[in-house]
């Protein structure tokens, strides 16, 4: 299904860290695992965009799906998910985390946003009317543009 233009933003930044999972991946498999350097991209991740996006998920889109019985346990489980992440965030940046530990963090966030693409936003373009998405959007919007972080892609390196 077409992401509706009022939950584009959130899926933009879904491709971004699908992206860095896709770069880790590639490293596991090559055997190049600089745990230092991931960790710090982590951390840096997590900084410049990750907390953000579970803020803005948590704050302006779980409460509106929360709305619908039938999401009801997606959300729950999403938020659990948020926790994990956050777990993961932390020990990045107290530099605690191991190869297997690094692996599964990707896993983990790979399955998370594909459970927030292909069921939440789904369901939610399903249930929701065009008004009520587009106040979704509208919120997503303010949230956004108030923010210090804008969760923009980064500069690429020359």
């Amino acid at each position: 299904m077409l992401r509706d233009k009022n939950l584009v933003v959130l899926s933009h930044q879904h491709q971004r860290a699908l992206a860095l999972c896709v770069r880790m991946d590639h490293a596991f498999q090559a055997g190049n695992v600089d745990l230092d350097a991931w960790q710090s991209e982590l951390e840096q991740q997590f900084a410049s965009e990750g907390d953000f996006h579970l803020a803005i998920e948590e704050k302006k889109v779980f409460p509106v799906a929360a709305r619908f019985p039938e999401l009801h346990a997606l959300v729950k489980e999403l938020l659990a998910e948020h926790a994990m992440l956050r777990e993961f965030f932390a020990r990045a940046v107290a530099r605690s985390l191991d190869a297997a530990s690094l692996e599964n963090y990707a896993e983990i966030l790979v399955g998370h946003i594909r459970k927030e693409e292909r069921q939440l936003f789904e369901r939610m373009q399903v249930l929701m009317s065009p008004e009520e998405l587009a106040d979704v959007g509208a919120s997503l919007a303010a949230a956004m543009k108030d923010s210090t972080r804008t969760c923009s892609t980064p500069p690429r390196p020359k």
